[in-house]
């Protein structure tokens, strides 16, 4: 027949199982959240440029769309010192704009006229032009522009003029002028050059359109200003708003010639517009810069995943623990109901042999009959004790004992107490000392049961030669202390935290006999239920003091 294992299972392979798994989890999850970072990180390399972008040729936008049309409010007849006035405005304002030109344009129906761009009847030519710029001192250097710097700009200014001829030609009194217009006719983008003709009114454009098809108007002109202006687009200031994503970013040229060996971990661009088209923003991050930033961002991350892994490996813990505990309260409990079988059997086997004795025998002298009662009468006693610290401990447990608390003398109390002690342990020497001032507040019965297993244990747990017990009781404002201590084999330090736990015995020749290892469990218990706390100091092979501490003002029930 099979025998049956009754000992309490632990699957520690189950819980070593768990923690590798969340261990693998744990890698895995680091792994993947590393490469989500860097992959998110790159995605917002690639993405963020447009917002560099959009911020860096905002000043360009400003300049394109609002200062370039103040030059319409001065109608074609703008001075020469406000076209120096407004272009110093602009050359300080827009370090991006290397020159600005400025051509005092005429429309005229007269044939008298020189160079100049002639459709029908009517000749639109450039009165004077100007070319104005800072020096290396920022200071404003401006002035008529000499025939050479005239010819070297007649391209853009005919550009214009036949543009503008053209929709003079094309011009309705229902015409409107729209944005595309605008934009189309008196705008003028090339690379490194935008060009800007004041926008008339639309009543000047038919008076330039009559002037073209009517020989017979009496001579007449009329004025416009042609501005152009000189862009260099590597002096546009970048406005590098993520200095974490982007290591450097710079303008240069559409087609580079330039090949760099020293290759970037991460590149981007965008092409500029208009007229920046023939540069580009290049945007440019080595690894070790990037990682940076991809640390930063996975720290948190990686930080969540730890306490979470934590958090997962402190259950496994705990379950293992619970495991371990349960499997010493099953040992205990186990050794519990052993060592109590053993403490019944003992007593109820002696009292089944001394009724036997008495029923076989004939004739019981009187010597026999008192010791055979001092037998039974004695093992009676200890069933009884034993019965009673069970049920004590029960009742404790289940909180149906009462307290019956009362004013007791310590003096009087103890000193009866040790009376009662010298006769069942006569040869125990007793030693005890009492400086009190005041009485005790406690339940006697209850005190009297703790101070009796204390007494029991010092006895038991000494060896023949040194039964001894010195019981010292001092009192302070605010606790009475009793120390109970003996000279006994003593308690190594290791056990101090698991004696008073229930079932538990110290393993030592003086339990070889059995102990159900209730005792200090029923003292902490009963010493804690009366408001009380109980310590532990021993050496072994010295001795061991037992440390009662009572309150002195206790809340009268």
């Amino acid at each position: 027949m099979n025998s049956i294992n009754l000992r309490y299972r632990k699957n520690f392979g189950l819980l070593i199982a768990f923690f590798v798994l969340v261990t693998i989890l744990f890698v895995a999850s680091t792994f993947f959240a590393r490469t989500m970072t860097t992959n998110f990180v790159e995605a917002e390399f690639n993405n963020k440029k447009v917002e560099v972008f959009d911020e860096s040729i905002k000043p360009f936008n400003t300049f394109f769309t609002e200062k370039i049309p103040e030059i319409s409010y001065f109608q074609g007849y703008m001075s020469d010192d406000q076209a120096s006035d407004f272009s110093n405005t602009v050359l300080r304002s827009f370090p991006f704009v290397n020159e600005v030109r400025f051509f005092d344009v005429v429309l005229t129906n007269r044939d008298s006229v020189g160079n100049g761009v002639r459709f029908n009847n009517l000749t639109v030519y450039s009165k004077v032009s100007y070319l104005y710029k800072l020096d290396k001192d920022n200071r404003l250097l401006g002035g008529e522009q000499s025939f050479k710097e005239y010819l070297n700009a007649t391209s853009e200014f005919n550009n214009m003029m036949l543009k503008f001829v053209g929709f003079i030609e094309g011009a309705k009194d229902s015409t409107r002028l729209t944005d595309n217009d605008i934009f189309k006719v008196f705008y003028a983008l090339q690379p490194g050059m935008v060009s800007y003709l004041n926008i008339p009114r639309m009543s000047d454009i038919m008076n330039y359109q009559t002037m073209m098809n009517d020989v017979d108007l009496p001579e007449s002109s009329y004025e416009q200003d042609l501005f152009v202006f000189s862009i260099d687009p590597t002096k546009i200031h970048i406005q590098n708003k993520y200095p974490n994503l982007y290591e450097e970013i710079s303008i240069k040229a559409v087609v580079d010639q330039y090949v760099t060996n020293d290759e970037s971990y991460l590149r981007t661009e965008l092409p500029l517009p208009g007229a920046l088209s023939d540069y580009k923003l290049q945007f440019d991050t080595s690894r070790e810069f990037i990682v940076k930033d991809i640390n930063k961002r996975f720290f948190p991350v990686m930080v969540g995943i730890s306490l979470v892994y934590l958090f997962l490996i402190l259950t496994g813990y705990l379950i293992y623990r619970n495991a371990a505990i349960n499997s010493r309260l099953y040992q205990l409990q186990y050794d519990f109901i052993n060592n109590l079988t053993h403490e019944f059997k003992t007593p109820v086997s002696v009292i089944k042999i001394a009724g036997n004795n008495i029923k076989s025998a004939d004739n019981i002298s009187e010597v026999e009959r008192q010791m055979y009662g001092r037998i039974l009468d004695q093992e009676a006693d200890k069933l009884n004790n034993l019965m009673n610290k069970l049920l004590s401990f029960a009742q404790i447990e289940n909180k149906s004992i009462k307290f019956h608390g009362e004013d007791i003398d310590l003096k009087v109390f103890l000193s009866q107490f040790f009376d009662s002690i010298q006769l069942k342990y006569p040869d125990l020497k007793l030693d005890f000392k009492i400086d009190v001032k005041s009485m005790l507040y406690t339940d006697p019965v209850l005190l009297t049961s703790v101070c009796q297993n204390l007494v029991d244990n010092a006895y038991k747990y000494s060896p023949i030669d040194r039964k001894f017990l010195a019981v010292t009781v001092e009192q302070n404002k605010k606790y009475f202390t009793i120390f109970f201590k003996d000279k006994g084999i003593g308690i190594d330090k290791r056990e101090f935290n698991s004696i008073f736990k229930k079932f538990y015995r110290v393993k030592n020749q003086f339990n070889q006999q059995g102990s159900i290892g209730l005792g200090l469990a029923f003292c902490k218990e009963i010493t804690e239920f009366m408001g009380g706390d109980i310590k532990v100091d021993s050496q072994l092979n010295v001795g061991t003091t037992f440390t009662l501490i009572f309150p002195v003002d206790v809340k009268k029930i």
